[in-house]
């Protein structure tokens, strides 16, 4: 708090109304905090910090005093990159242990789904038809390699339960760990990400969005996968070139691909995607955040700036993480 009064904040976001879907969280915290939208701002030099996803190019320029730039979700990409960002301006995302639990569930989900071709089911089931899969097309979990892309919360979270299902794990990192994970191998340093699709059945991407990562999952990436192998896409949108998707999937290259993300969203109802047999599209919903969790680290985060500290949930802004 400033002079005993809360610490004035602002929601800035071009996609979502932040305020209908936090507002009463953060009300549990308005002894220390008070969040406003911006046509609710009376004084702009009073802000000391905002709530972001996707904020708009021009959002946080009326502000000339913002310290803080609080994520609402893992992810900081849209806020590090946008042009109005004040260059001495902390930014944080949420940490929550329950979303990798939630987002290792949806990727162990995802294995299967493409391991044991769950859409034949789907479709004979549509049809009111009973058809069993031949048993010559099973391939026991420990034939058929899963390669990870990201290691961290997330990246571990999923490693476990990939493993614990009986599927060897390849992951991709910079520096491999000292500890070793049962089950999981590592490639490391330069050219691990290519190494690690040259092993996988199924590649499940949870990386960051970076200025190496832009348009990481791209011709050459498929290429070098296995013929007939699947793309799990949980990262970033911005991760895929979508043309070079459907060559791969046209080829045959890829069988299929599963994708929760994408550079527009949401995904245009038109989009060809959509009516894909060989792609399986979810909402960017893969994990989420807890609202409470949100609205505590937040205040937390701005109660730290505000004292001079660096608040534990900071990013590295040059790495996006």
């Amino acid at each position: 708090m400033t002079d005993g009064r809360p610490i004035e904040g602002v929601y800035l976001s071009g996609a979502f109304d932040l305020e209908a879907l936090f507002g009463r969280y953060f009300a549990a915290h308005s002894d220390s905090v008070r969040l406003r939208r911006p046509e609710e701002i009376e004084r702009p030099e009073e802000v000391r910090f905002a709530l972001a996803w996707l904020p708009a190019a021009d959002a946080f320029r009326p502000y000339p005093n913002l310290r803080l730039a609080a994520s609402i979700a893992a992810g900081v990409d849209s806020i590090v990159h946008c042009p109005s960002l004040p260059e001495e301006a902390v930014v944080t995302r949420v940490r929550d242990e329950n979303q990798g639990d939630l987002m290792a569930g949806f990727a162990a989900w995802q294995v299967i789904w493409h391991h044991r071709n769950m859409r034949f089911h789907i479709d004979h089931q549509a049809r009111g038809e009973w058809t069993r899969r031949s048993v010559d097309e099973y391939i026991p979990p420990r034939d058929f390699p899963v390669g990870l892309l990201g290691y961290g919360l997330m990246g571990k979270a999923i490693a476990r339960a990939v493993t614990a299902m009986g599927f060897p794990v390849t992951a991709a990192v910079r520096t491999a760990p000292p500890e070793q994970a049962n089950g999981v191998t590592f490639e490391a340093g330069e050219g691990a990400i290519v190494k690690t699709a040259a092993r996988s059945r199924i590649l499940i991407n949870v990386l960051p969005l970076t200025q190496a990562t832009h348009g990481i999952l791209n011709a050459r990436l498929f290429s070098a996968m296995p013929k007939g192998a699947a793309l799990v896409q949980l990262g970033r949108g911005e991760h895929l070139v979508e043309e070079d998707l459907n060559h791969a999937l046209a080829s045959g290259q890829l069988a299929g691909a599963s994708l929760d993300v994408f550079s527009r969203e949401p995904l245009p109802p038109d989009h060809p995607w959509w009516r894909d047999p060989r792609i399986l599209v979810t909402p960017h919903q893969a994990s989420d955040c807890s609202p409470v969790l949100v609205a505590a680290q937040v205040c937390r985060a701005a109660l730290d700036v505000v004292a001079g500290m660096r608040p534990e949930t900071a990013v590295h802004r040059a790495n996006g993480y």
